[in-house]
């Protein structure tokens, strides 16, 4: 086994066993190649001041957690950095620092990240056919921005919570998913600054869908069909068409190109001005093509319900529980609330008829840890009820975001 402890300066070419200790630092001033034979484990620091060719074996200790890679150009130097091989390669974290314009790094191999991937600069251009970036079970994405994100897909294994850091043409456009229900779940997500009417046809919509995103979209896609997530999307006034910015913002929502009926479909749509977000109040329905629009806004109810999102159960008299003005006049009612990550902590039905109001505690038919206190935080509600009316009866739906103060 050969052993690396200092400073390599020339160009290697490994076809035998490359080991690098922890606390280590080597850096490669040239080209580096892992040819088929060879074995690269990283347990320390490796720079990578040019091009990085893998088609053997690169992996490091996963209990020791030590390995750590850097991608950048040498000292005052601003030069395209090209990571290829037909083998994939394994890091634990990776630090993207490499200042040149446009594309800084071209993705030609497959990269997983099992720590943390740090966007500090450079632009990663993704091959759409031999190149590939997977953050596995535990892995994130971190100073993801403009100057530094993923154009092209990317890949999340795991039942986390995931931000995806890609973007398209400079301009930094996540996508955000709750949990996914299994384990081995993999979501892949792409951003498109395009017109996706070409391929989604926007004149074949649902009739409540008012306006349709016509600069850009994203795919998000599941490789199990039987998994659900949350989405949330976000939007910036660079890219996103002004007039759905306008006073129709507070009708923004989530919408997905239904493949089996060939027309866009509504999902939903909790709005967060602070963060200029849009996030679906329930699992999304399916997988594909998404964008934001907006939706046509609903006639004035007389009598309507009237919501307070602030709940501070600390028996002061105010705010004790989550209050709905007038519900009463609507007794086909349930009420449903959930965490941000999707988990519904109360359900019930006719609210606040028996005293049956949320408390800031876990309970319902379905809910996670039963008559537990709640933390404080930011959740979701999805209230439903019938109106009746001169002009007949109708469900009418609302969402939005709750406030639980529990100290």
């Amino acid at each position: 086994m050969l052993m690396i402890s200092g400073a390599a300066y020339s160009q290697i070419n490994n076809q035998g066993v490359f080991s690098v200790l922890p606390n280590t630092k080597v850096s490669m001033e040239m080209n580096f190649e892992n040819r088929t034979e060879g074995q690269v484990l990283n347990n320390g620091t490796i720079y990578y001041f040019k091009d990085f060719l893998n088609d053997g074996l690169y992996i490091f200790d996963s209990q020791l957690k030590k390995s750590y890679a850097v991608f950048q150009p040498s000292t005052g130097k601003t030069e395209k950095q090209i990571l290829s091989g037909r083998a994939q390669s394994h890091f634990y974290d990776v630090l993207f620092n490499n200042p040149t314009s446009n594309t800084a790094f071209e993705l030609q191999n497959d990269m997983s990240v099992a720590g943390i991937a740090n966007f500090k600069s450079g632009v990663i251009q993704m091959d759409s056919l031999n190149g590939a970036l997977v953050f596995e079970k535990g892995a994130q994405a971190i100073n993801v921005s403009d100057i530094s994100h993923v154009d092209g897909q990317v890949e999340k294994v795991g039942n986390e919570a995931f931000v995806f850091p890609i973007g398209n043409q400079n301009f930094y456009r996540p996508a955000t998913i709750s949990a996914p229900s299994q384990i081995k779940d993999a979501i892949l997500a792409k951003y498109y600054l395009r017109n996706s009417d070409d391929r989604q046809p926007h004149s074949d919509k649902t009739g409540v869908i008012e306006q349709i995103n016509h600069a850009e979209y994203w795919t998000v896609e599941n490789n199990n069909p039987d998994s659900t997530i949350i989405l949330t999307l976000s939007w910036d006034e660079r890219t996103t068409p002004l007039e759905l910015l306008d006073d129709s913002a507070k009708n923004l929502r989530i919408l997905r190109w239904d493949s089996n009926q060939n027309l866009w479909v509504d999902e939903g749509g909790i709005v967060d001005f602070e963060s200029k977000t849009v996030t679906s109040p329930l699992v999304v329905s399916g997988f594909g093509v998404f964008t934001l629009g907006t939706v046509k806004e609903e006639l004035l109810l007389d009598g309507d319900i009237v919501i307070y999102n602030a709940v501070s159960p600390n028996g002061d008299g105010y705010n004790d529980y989550f209050i709905i003005d007038n519900i009463e006049r609507f007794p086909n009612n349930t009420v449903e609330i959930y965490n941000r990550w999707g988990v519904r902590v109360f359900e019930t039905n006719n609210y606040n008829s028996t005293g049956n109001v949320f408390r800031g505690i876990s309970e319902g038919r379905v809910t996670v840890d039963k008559k537990s206190l709640l933390p404080t935080g930011t959740y979701y509600y999805i209230i439903n009820y019938e109106y009746i009316d001169e002009n007949g009866t109708r469900m009418v739906k609302k969402a939005g975001y709750l406030h639980l103060e529990n100290n």
